[in-house]
């Protein structure tokens, strides 16, 4: 059983909350997170959220239909923006204090991405949307949640998922695939596993900073995750 975590950092893609429509923002889906996210935080943990774009808007489909990376990748950039800003207002109706903190400066909208600020807001219990990526083009929203979980001094990053963990390949696709409760950095690596991209998993091994990918709709599994249950897929060295 591993010792309750203090500082968390949850990683949601975009398509995810998408939900069955594949595109767009479903409210079901953004209101069972909010309740989960609530759960978490009564047991006294901080948290900090990175969304990703891709049910609005991602940069590299952007790239392939022949539109300039760098500008396709600044529209997913405020497609995160957009997510973060639902979310904001799923959580606030729950009663729960949160700050949208952007790598892109849009002051009339939400905070600039400041460290010391992001870590001042988590102390103070304040759930820490982090939105805008890294502000940076080419780098995908996995590699800002690893980034920002580094930035901020977080135990642990919860990567959540429509599975149930890391498999030797897609479930859904393969009944046969294998499921590893605990798997190490270089063999997600070495194998290919599309678990996150590689500059995020090689900055979770540098610095290493553990990671579990779980079946985010799953209720209540965040919160076994944080009391120490064993719940998806174990990443380390």
């Amino acid at each position: 059983m591993r010792a309750r975590p203090q500082r968390i950092l949850l990683k949601i893609s975009g398509e995810l909350l998408a939900g069955e429509a594949g595109h767009g923002i479903d409210e079901e889906v953004l209101s069972d997170l909010a309740d989960e996210v609530r759960d978490v935080h009564t047991l006294g943990v901080q948290i900090g959220i990175v969304l990703g774009g891709g049910n609005i808007f991602r940069g590299l489909a952007g790239s392939a239909r022949g539109m300039d990376r760098v500008a396709a990748d600044h529209m997913g950039m405020l497609a995160t923006v957009i997510n973060s800003l639902s979310l904001q207002h799923f959580l606030e109706k729950r009663g729960l204090f949160t700050r949208v903190l952007s790598a892109i400066q849009m002051d009339q909208v939400c905070e600039p991405w400041i460290r010391r600020r992001a870590v001042r807001h988590l102390e103070k219990g304040r759930i820490v949307v982090m939105a805008a990526g890294t502000g940076n083009p080419y780098f995908t929203t996995d590699t800002a949640a690893v980034l920002r979980a580094i930035e901020v001094g977080a135990d642990v990053v919860l990567k959540g998922t429509k599975v149930d963990g890391v498999y030797s390949g897609d479930p859904k696709k393969q009944p046969g695939a294998t499921f590893f409760p605990r798997i190490g950095y270089m063999d997600i690596l070495n194998q290919d596993l599309k678990v996150m991209d590689s500059t995020a998993i090689s900055l979770c091994r540098d610095n290493r900073l553990p990671l579990i990918v779980f079946n985010v709709g799953v209720r209540g599994n965040l919160v076994k995750i944080v009391n120490g249950e064993p719940v998806g897929t174990v990443v380390g060295e």
